[in-house]
């Protein structure tokens, strides 16, 4: 794999993405865009991912992946065996569940606290405001379970697929605050896979 193309912004995302190409030592031409961003790399973002989401990754014939947890699955079947994506049936099965539910319950959470006019109409600053509360709340359990759920295994050591997407994702709207306090062991766990030395660089440029 090689011409890879990565859209994505400061302190979005993409981060994870990122952190996973430079674990398996892919090259790739990085892309500033994001749709709350007016110029170039949003036309172009628009192009070839008419939601403007990022990250949005595109591979070398052209093909165009979207949504996180599918470009870090791509990634982890394209990579060495067992470096992003466990080689073992059960542990691998696992992780993608660890993926697919980070994107349905949290990430998702994520969009409807930035945009919660996009969710009722119509909608006023004190309904926004409850919207957000309301969705924080859940959002923050669903942290609360996916550290009880996935907090043993979480290989902070080796972080793979599912490490990375949930260091990045856990770094928005209160969640890692809840965990500090809530949930100690597994905070912990986050730290140490952004200090790992092959990602440390890209966490310290998102979030310097």
């Amino acid at each position: 794999m090689t011409m890879l193309t990565l859209y994505g912004t400061k302190g979005s995302g993409s981060a994870a993405i990122e952190a996973a190409l430079a674990r398996a030592g892919l090259a790739y031409t990085g892309v500033d865009a994001a749709s709350w961003n007016p110029g170039p790399g949003r036309d172009e973002l628009l192009r070839v991912n008419p939601l403007g989401q990022i990250p949005t990754l595109v591979l070398a014939d052209g093909t165009v992946l979207t949504e996180s947890a599918a470009i870090l699955i791509h990634l982890g079947l394209a990579a060495a065996p067992g470096l992003l994506l466990p080689i073992d049936a059960g542990a691998r099965a696992r992780v993608l569940r660890g993926l697919v539910y980070i994107a349905a319950n949290c990430y998702a959470a994520i969009s409807v606290i930035d945009y919660p006019e996009r969710w009722c109409e119509p909608c006023d600053d004190a309904m926004k405001g409850q919207i957000r509360a309301g969705t924080r709340a859940r959002l923050h359990e669903h942290w609360r379970l996916f550290a009880d759920q996935f907090g043993i295994g979480f290989n902070a050591g080796s972080p793979g697929a599912l490490e990375l997407l949930a260091t990045v994702v856990s770094k928005w709207s209160g969640a890692r605050a809840m965990l500090q306090a809530e949930r100690p062991s597994f905070f912990a766990q986050l730290l140490r896979v952004e200090q790992h030395p092959e990602v440390a660089a890209v966490f310290q440029r998102h979030w310097p």
